[in-house]
């Protein structure tokens, strides 16, 4: 009867101790994780409003989860008084290995997160970096794919996509087509001017304004060579550059204008 007693009051005495350290414990637990959902949904429309693409608000929203869950789960067990000092430095030494291990993945991925987030480009956009030109075809969170003019897909990792020079062709809604188109010495100027402009006027996707610009840019070698510059939409650029170069050289040659090209004379003397 004695002993009954004795393991009552041991009971007692642990129920006294660590009852308070449980109860505490269970409801940090059940309230940290429901206030971690709510941060979560809060985060999800945050981006949703903010309009950042899909792929990454849920990769974000997830990545706050596990966050917020794993600081519940901490604070949970301290209360219960286990010592979280060493798990934590446990934790903080692997998170650091595998950082280092994969250094290269996650400047990649701070890459992704930065382009989608920003914007710089997006799907359809044709661009020009890291040595490559295609529209955009995916931007996923380590890389981003790209379909060149000829059909090829090019994968560019989002690390030095990021970080480097690059040109978004299709960024602005109108773009300008320069040519430099040659003649002879001798040949009339404003002649050129004439089937220049005729030339101009009859592709409507030229733009009248700004106006078309005309200028003799240069005094070369073999040729006087005019300038001329004109606005289109950037979706008609390739278009109106193949067609004009095509029809001056049908032209050109019917208004009476030579298109020279470099020559050299070889005089042969014999002794």
């Amino acid at each position: 009867m004695e002993n009954v007693n004795i393991n009552s009051d041991v009971l007692m005495g642990y129920v006294y101790i660590y009852g308070p350290k449980l109860i505490a414990a269970i409801l940090t637990l059940v309230i940290g994780l429901l206030l971690a959902n709510f941060i979560v949904g809060m985060v999800k429309r945050i981006l949703n409003k903010s309009k950042v693409d899909p792929s990454l608000q849920s990769f974000l929203s997830s990545l706050v989860a596990i966050l917020l869950k794993v600081m519940v789960y901490i604070s949970a067990l301290g209360m219960l008084g286990v010592e979280m000092t060493s798990f934590v430095a446990i934790l903080g030494a692997a998170g650091l290995a595998v950082g280092l291990a994969l250094s290269g993945t996650l400047q990649n991925f701070a890459g992704g997160v930065m382009i989608l987030f920003f914007k710089t480009f997006k799907v359809g956009d044709f661009i020009e970096a890291q040595g490559y030109s295609g529209s955009v075809k995916e931007i996923q969170i380590f890389v981003t794919v790209l379909t060149t003019p000829d059909n090829k897909t090019v994968i560019i990792p989002n690390g030095p996509l990021a970080t480097g020079t690059l040109v978004n062709f299709s960024a602005q809604p109108r773009r300008r087509v320069d040519w430099t188109f040659g003649i002879a010495y001798g040949d009339d100027v404003d002649k050129a001017y004439d089937v220049l402009k005729n030339l101009i006027a009859e592709d409507e996707r030229i733009k009248t304004d700004p106006e078309p610009f005309y200028a003799v840019s240069a005094l070369a070698d073999s040729s006087v060579n005019i300038v001329v510059r004109v606005w289109v939409d950037a979706a008609d650029y390739w278009g109106v550059f193949f067609r004009m170069n095509e029809l001056v050289y049908k032209r050109f040659p019917d208004a009476g204008l030579s298109i020279p090209f470099p020559q050299r004379d070889v005089h042969v003397y014999q002794k």
